[in-house]
């Protein structure tokens, strides 16, 4: 059973795995690995920079056509 996407990847998380991250102003942020939470969080960089995440390859796509 999948619970929601990842927030930095946006690969599937499974109910009971990954890690979920709520800020003081309510934004709720599921990482299904602790390189995706490093990534977004402590290294502050853009999933549509990263080349592994589902982001870059929808903006190359879109770029291309």
């Amino acid at each position: 059973m999948i619970l929601k996407n990842c927030s930095f990847c946006g690969n599937a998380v499974k109910k009971g795995c990954g890690k979920m991250f709520v800020k003081n102003d309510g934004t709720v942020f599921t990482f299904c690995s602790q390189k995706c939470e490093k990534n977004l969080r402590d290294l502050g960089r853009s999933p549509k920079k990263t080349r592994w995440t589902e982001a870059f390859a929808k903006a190359k796509k879109l770029e291309e056509e």
